[in-house]
Order: structure tokens, then C-alpha cells, then sequence
């Protein structure tokens, strides 16, 4: 696996990965509308150019995983950390988080879940994420959000 930042060409292919991904989220939620799965293309690139992408590829160059984030007031917030459904479980997201926060030093690191998504609410944790704060998003949906602090 080799691991890059996406180009603006990516984001197709990124955005097909994130709707993939993101069907298991969508069944958790009972809800096949989550914004990750009705995100426009238009949407994505925005959140290009506001921020950096990297990509993780197999070996035949296909894009197989993929997260996002954009900095501001000195904390890095990392979004849609996405892995190909077939290859979930297999220390990609990882090696996509761990990168994106060794490229991209920061004193601290935010990132936020579902609260019924506990296999990556258990992968943040173990990666030194603790949570800070619950946002209820519907009567049946929380969002916990999570962050890491670098020794100063």
C-alpha cells in the first residue's frame, strides 16, 4: 500500500470510495440519507480546497482508503477516514490517521463519530483520542466527538 496526497482528479474516485464506506454507517443509523452518502462532488471539492486529502493505494494504483482535514486555530480536524468495506479491518485507517497527523503536526487533533459507530470510536481511542464532547444530532443519533493532544 502506498499512501499519497490526493490531486483534484482523486476526488471522484474518493467520493464513490465514501459512498461504499459509508453504507455501513447509513445501516447503523437507520438512515440511508447521512450527509456522507448525499455529499455532491461540488461539496467535496470545496472541502479540497479548503483543506489536504491523502489517499491510500493498492497495488494496482486503485484508490482503497482516504481522510481528509483542514487546519484552523491551531488544531487539525480530521474528517471521513474512509476504507474500502472489503479491506475494513485491516490497519488501514490507521496507517491513513497516523499519517495525516506525522505530515501534519499539530498541537491538537479533532475528529468526530457516531456514538453507535463503536468499532471507530475504539480505533480513535486506542490512538491516544479521548472524547470530549456529545452532540445530539436526532432523538436517536449522537455524534462524540473526540481529540489528541501532542506533548507540548
Amino acid at each position: 500500500m502506498i499512501l499519497k496526497i490526493a490531486d483534484k482528479q482523486d476526488l471522484c474516485a474518493i467520493l464513490n470510495l465514501q459512498y461504499l464506506a459509508y453504507q455501513s454507517e447509513a445501516m447503523l443509523c437507520n438512515n440511508p440519507k447521512i450527509p456522507p452518502l448525499t455529499q455532491t462532488l461540488q461539496e467535496v471539492e470545496q472541502e479540497f480546497i479548503k483543506g489536504i486529502f491523502l489517499k491510500a493505494l493498492n497495488e494496482k494504483d486503485e484508490i482503497v482508503g482516504s481522510v481528509r482535514a483542514y487546519s484552523a486555530n491551531g488544531t487539525l480536524y480530521i474528517g471521513k477516514l474512509i476504507v474500502r468495506p472489503d479491506l475494513q479491518g485491516q490497519g488501514i485507517g490507521t496507517i491513513l490517521l497516523k499519517e495525516m497527523e506525522g505530515r501534519f503536526p499539530h498541537k491538537r487533533y479533532e475528529l468526530f463519530t457516531s456514538s453507535k459507530s463503536a468499532r471507530n470510536i475504539k480505533l480513535y481511542e486506542r490512538l491516544g483520542y479521548l472524547a470530549f464532547k456529545e452532540q445530539e444530532i436526532t432523538t436517536d443519533l449522537k455524534f462524540i466527538y473526540l481529540e489528541k493532544w501532542t506533548p507540548s
